[in-house]
């Protein structure tokens, strides 16, 4: 498995860098000519070193977070485990049109329209202390929009953390100066 210039995070263990790094796939061309696709799958894949995530992030947050909320839909596959091993709860943070309500939702742009991010307000407790984890930090639309829906519902957002980081794409603007804990960053 290859990586091409990625870099190592000051805001979160070194150890953490290295185990997605070695465990990243990069496929040229996909979706599309002229893109290179980083594939999480394979640290999913491997049991030991998901759970050597998991716990490094739990040893990471633990103390400094109530609530984690995982962005649909891979952030819901880092954050389930995460809020397990810190004996929390999991916010869902979903794409417009997918939660019954009642839900609160906030509209973002996309390069050519908009999406829609949307929670129940009753899953978030107020007051408290709520991480926001992703996959991949690009735009930064997703988050921010998510981070606006947590904050609305009446939670602070203590962290943020993006698994890698396109930074060429300017998502870090998006997220109004906040510190964002990106693992890996290209």
């Amino acid at each position: 498995m290859t990586t091409t210039s990625a870099a190592h995070s000051e805001t979160v263990p070194e150890s953490l860098t290295r185990l997605v790094v070695s465990h990243l796939r990069e496929i040229p061309d996909f979706p599309e000519p002229g893109v290179l696709f980083r594939d999480i799958t394979p640290l999913l894949a491997d049991g030991a070193a998901f759970a050597e995530l998991v716990d490094g992030l739990a040893d990471h947050y633990r103390g400094r977070i109530d609530a984690v909320a995982g962005l649909e839909s891979r952030g819901f596959i880092l954050a389930a485990p995460l809020a397990v091993r810190l004996g929390i709860g999991m916010i869902t943070v979903r794409k417009g049109g997918k939660l019954p309500g009642p839900v609160i939702g906030v509209d973002y742009a996309l390069e050519y329209g908009s999406a829609r991010m949307e929670l129940r307000p009753e899953t978030v407790t107020r007051g408290s202390r709520v991480l926001v984890i992703d996959d991949v930090l690009a735009t930064g639309g997703t988050a921010a929009a998510s981070i606006s829906l947590i904050e609305q519902a009446g939670a602070t957002v203590e962290a943020i953390c993006m698994l890698l980081e396109l930074a060429d794409l300017g998502g870090r603007r998006q997220l109004q100066e906040r510190e964002v804990d990106s693992i890996v960053v290209f």
